[in-house]
């Protein structure tokens, strides 16, 4: 099969920055008595793609205090983002490699904010045609529409795209949207069920090999 298009997960794929998202959110919860496990937080948020502040609304927190612990959450992640090691060398020279023989994408649920911090941080953007990040759709991930979306904006046929992958949840939205996925299975979500997927990784440097 050849691609013409490849769509790349942020999180997990290009950056290791989930085990941040992680601390910023157990961080803030347990300013409300709530501990949150990592097989929480793996499966409410990587697997079912759900909001992790519906603990809080299960634990009785009113929504004006969500809506606090969600700003402050996302205030401390900026600060992770901004000082600790984001580990992006490895995908840097991947998408080095590719630019300028297959068309990329970034397809993210990540803020816009936070996208920007990475980003600035990493320099892979010159290398991608275009990025949708949490503001450009109505839907998160496992819904189809972000990748439906970017497939719109490539202007190419399903059938010449990829989508790279770390999460369940990422796997079905890609899935659902009838595009080929391969998986890198994350540090988080190394143990999940990977399926529906047309292929697992090991590591990202296997792609230029498999698609060049």
């Amino acid at each position: 099969m050849t691609f013409k298009y490849i769509f790349w997960d942020n999180d997990g794929v290009l950056v290791n920055t989930e085990r941040y998202y992680f601390r910023a959110t157990r961080e803030v919860l347990a300013g409300v008595g709530i501990d949150l496990t990592c097989e929480e937080f793996i499966r409410i948020s990587l697997t079912e793609g759900r909001s992790i502040f519906d603990l809080a609304k299960e634990h009785g927190i009113s929504e004006q205090v969500i809506d606090d612990l969600r700003r402050w959450r996302n205030n401390r992640y900026a600060e992770l983002l901004e000082h600790e090691d984001l580990d992006f060398s490895s995908a840097g020279k991947v998408l080095a490699e590719l630019h300028g023989r297959i068309n990329m994408a970034i397809v993210t649920s990540s803020l816009r904010i936070h996208f920007d911090i990475i980003h600035r941080r990493t320099g892979m953007l010159p290398h991608c045609d275009f990025y949708l990040t949490r503001e450009d759709y109505g839907m998160s991930k496992p819904n189809p529409e972000p990748y439906l979306l970017a497939l719109q904006r490539s202007g190419h046929s399903a059938d010449s795209v990829l989508v790279i992958e770390d999460s369940p949840r990422g796997l079905i939205s890609a899935k659902a949207a009838g595009l080929t996925c391969w998986v890198l299975p994350g540090e988080q979500t190394f143990d999940d069920d990977y399926l529906q997927a047309d292929r697992i990784l090991l590591e990202l440097g296997e792609i230029p090999g498999l698609i060049l």
